[in-house]
C-alpha cells in the first residue's frame, strides 16, 4: 500500500481518498467511503475500471502481452511444465518440490472417480444435451453427493472439495461427452497422467486397449496449462460473487461453468472455427478481410482481439507451435490450419488490424488443436471449463480466506419511474 491520496471533489466539496499500489501493475483508487462522504456512487458499466478485491494468484498486462502465475510467465510454464504442477503453483503460491508434486498428482487420482448414483443423473438427460448443459447440471448436483466437504470455514473442507473439484472434472467432462454419442461411460485409471486419463475416459471404448498418443496427450495438458486462470474475468468474478454469499463450492463453480457458456467468453475458440470453416480457403481471406472492415457488415474476424490483451495474446505463440506439433503427430493435413496461418500473416501485415490492435489470441488456434484430436465443437467450451476450474478453486480459496471480505452488492444508476401511487384496476 502507499501513501498517497486522490483528490475528488462533489456537490461542492472535497474529499481525499487512499491510493494503494499492488507489487506491480496499475495503483487502485480506494472508493470505499466515497458514498458514506459524498453520497454518490461511480458508475462503471462491465465494471472494467473497477478492482473488486486483491489478488496474488494472476497478473495480466494487456498492453504488454504479459500473463503471469504467481509471478511465473504463461509462456515459460507451457513450455516447462505440466498441468498438475501449475494447478499446485496456483492454489499453494510455489511451485512444489517432486515430492510435494508427486503426494499432490496422487491425491487428485485418488478423487478422479464420480459416486456410481451419477451415472443415473446422467441419463435424466436428453441425448442431445449440449455437454456444458450437462456439465452445469453435474457440477451443481455434487454437493448433494459430497456434502462432507461443504463446510466453508474448515479449511480441511475446502482443501478436500477444492481436490474433488479439479480430480473430477475431466470425469465428468468425458461422460458429458460419451454420453452425447451413445458410448459407455469409462472409468479413470489411475497408471496415467492427468491429462492422458482424460483422454483415455474420452475417446477409449471398453472394447479395446487406448493409447495415449504422447504428442496429443502433450498438445491437451498445454492446453489446459494455458486456460488454467485469467484474473478477473466474466467466469471468475461470477465464482467470487456467488461464493461471497458463502455458497457451497460445488454451487460456485457450477456458477461459472454456467458464465463460461456465453459465447463471449468461453465459446471463442467455437467461433473462430466456424469463421474458418466458413471462409473456407487461402484465396477468399481478402474479401473476408474486407467484410470485417466494413462497419455495415456484420461479419467479425473471431479469434483476433481480447478484451484485456492490446497486444499479442502470449498464449496464442504457444498455441501455434502445438499445431504444428499435433499436426505432425497424428498426420493431419488440415486446409483450415493454412487459412488460419495465411489469415493471421494477412490480418497482422494490415494497418486496419494493427491500428486497431487486433491480434490473434489463445481461441484463434485452439478450435484447430481440438478439432484435430477428435473432439467435437461442442465439447470446447466443456474443455475451457475443466481446465479453468482449478483458478477459479484457486480465487474461490483466496477469497473465503480474505478476513476483508464481503458479499457482493453492485449498486446501480436507477432510470426508472420516481415514487407514484397505485392505481386501482378499476380506474386503469
Amino acid at each position: 500500500m502507499s501513501d498517497n491520496q486522490a483528490s475528488l471533489t462533489a456537490g461542492g466539496k472535497t474529499i481525499d481518498m487512499p491510493v494503494n499500489s499492488g507489487t506491480i501493475g496499475p495503483d487502485v483508487i480506494d472508493i470505499r467511503k466515497l458514498y458514506a462522504q459524498t453520497g454518490m456512487f461511480t458508475y462503471d458499466p462491465g465494471f472494467t475500471s473497477t478492482a473488486s478485491c486483491d489478488s496474488a494468484i494472476t497478473y495480466i498486462d494487456g498492453d504488454e502481452g504479459v500473463l503471469l502465475h504467481r509471478g511465473y510467465p504463461i509462456g515459460q510454464l507451457a513450455e516447462h511444465s505440466s498441468f498438475m504442477e501449475v494447478s499446485y503453483l496456483l492454489l499453494n503460491g510455489e511451485l512444489p518440490s517432486s515430492g510435494e508434486l508427486a503426494e499432490f498428482s496422487r491425491t487428485i487420482t485418488r478423487h478422479t472417480m464420480l459416486h456410481e448414483q451419477l451415472a443415473t443423473f446422467y441419463r435424466g438427460f436428453r441425448r442431445d444435451a449440449h455437454p456444458m448443459a450437462i456439465m452445469c447440471g453435474v457440477v451443481g448436483a455434487l454437493s448433494a453427493f459430497y456434502h462432507d466437504s461443504t463446510d466453508i470455514a474448515d479449511p480441511t473442507h475446502r482443501k478436500i472439495s477444492s481436490h474433488r473439484l479439479i480430480a473430477k472434472m475431466p470425469t465428468i467432462a468425458a461422460m458429458a461427452y460419451k454420453y452425447s454419442v451413445g458410448q459407455p461411460f469409462v472409468y479413470p485409471d489411475n497408471k496415467l497422467s492427468y491429462t492422458g486419463n482424460f483422454l483415455k475416459m474420452t475417446f477409449g471404448v471398453p472394447a479395446e486397449e487406448y493409447e495415449v498418443v504422447p504428442a496429443v496427450e502433450k498438445a491437451m495438458d498445454r492446453i489446459f496449462t494455458l486456460h488454467a486462470d485469467h484474473e478477473q474475468n466474466a467466469s471468475t468474478s461470477t465464482v467470487r460473487l456467488a461464493g461471497s454469499s458463502g455458497a457451497n463450492p460445488f454451487a460456485c463453480i457450477a456458477a461459472g461453468i454456467a458464465c463460461l457458456w456465453g459465447p463471449a467468453h468461453g465459446g471463442a475458440n467455437e467461433a473462430a472455427l466456424n469463421m474458418l470453416k466458413e471462409i473456407g480457403t487461402p484465396d477468399k481471406i481478402q474479401h473476408y478481410i474486407d467484410r470485417a472492415k466494413d462497419k455495415n457488415d456484420p461479419f467479425r474476424l473471431m479469434g483476433f482481439g481480447h478484451r484485456v490483451y492490446k497486444n499479442y495474446d502470449p498464449r496464442a505463440t504457444v498455441m501455434q507451435t502445438t499445431v504444428r506439433e499435433v499436426f505432425a503427430a497424428l498426420n493431419v493435413q488440415d486446409p483450415l490450419f493454412e487459412t488460419a496461418l495465411r489469415l493471421e500473416e494477412i490480418a497482422l501485415s494490415d494497418p486496419y488490424f494493427a491500428e486497431k490492435k487486433l491480434f490473434p489470441n489463445v481461441d484463434f488456434y485452439s478450435g484447430i488443436i481440438l478439432s484435430a484430436i477428435g473432439f467435437p465443437t461442442t465439447m470446447f467450451t466443456v474443455l475451457f471449463a475443466l481446465a479453468r476450474t482449478v483458478g477459479w478453486v484457486a480465487q474461490w480459496n483466496e477469497m473465503i480466506s480474505d478476513p476483508g471480505q464481503k458479499i457482493g452488492r453492485p449498486r446501480q444508476l436507477y432510470t426508472g419511474p420516481t415514487q407514484r401511487d397505485y392505481i386501482p384496476l378499476s380506474e386503469r
